[in-house]
């Protein structure tokens, strides 16, 4: 068994850079930081705060709102999976990149007005309504769980 979830919550370095492929399919990147506070260790040695970037992509309907709603600043909430993925630059060396595949995204930052209303986006409507057909189980006071 294995899992690849990533779970993040930072502040948006640039806005989103959207692109269109031939299929009509919206991409967006962009760069996110999450922050680590400095602090003082009880010996007296300080800690200083570190800040690491992620580079974000957002596919379909995440994308189209990232175009619309997210921008520089912003705070958001994320939820995807690490995909590491390389390439010759134009010297002809290897290069690695890291990047966080979202999955869910919410946008936390208070909405400026006259903005739409900050909310989760799901990007696979195809699976929403595939948990909306499952049937909640009923409780019936009584289970199997022998705590």
């Amino acid at each position: 068994m294995s899992v690849n979830k990533v779970i993040l919550i930072g502040n948006v370095g640039k806005d989103p850079e959207v692109r269109y492929l031939d299929s009509g399919v919206a991409v967006a990147t962009f760069p996110l930081a999450t922050s680590d506070r400095a602090y003082t260790l009880a010996n007296g040695t300080q800690v200083p705060e570190r800040t690491e970037w992620h580079n974000i992509v957002l596919w379909r309907g995440l994308a189209e709102t990232a175009e619309k709603y997210v921008h520089k600043g912003d705070k958001l909430y994320l939820e995807g999976k690490i995909r590491t993925r390389s390439y010759d630059d134009q010297a002809g060396v290897k290069r690695y990149v890291t990047e966080i595949f979202v999955d869910s995204m919410e946008m936390l930052s208070p909405k400026a007005a006259g903005v739409a209303p900050q909310a989760t986006v799901q990007p696979n409507v195809q699976q929403q309504s595939i948990q909306s057909q499952v049937a909640p189980a009923q409780d019936n006071g009584a289970d199997d769980l022998p705590f």
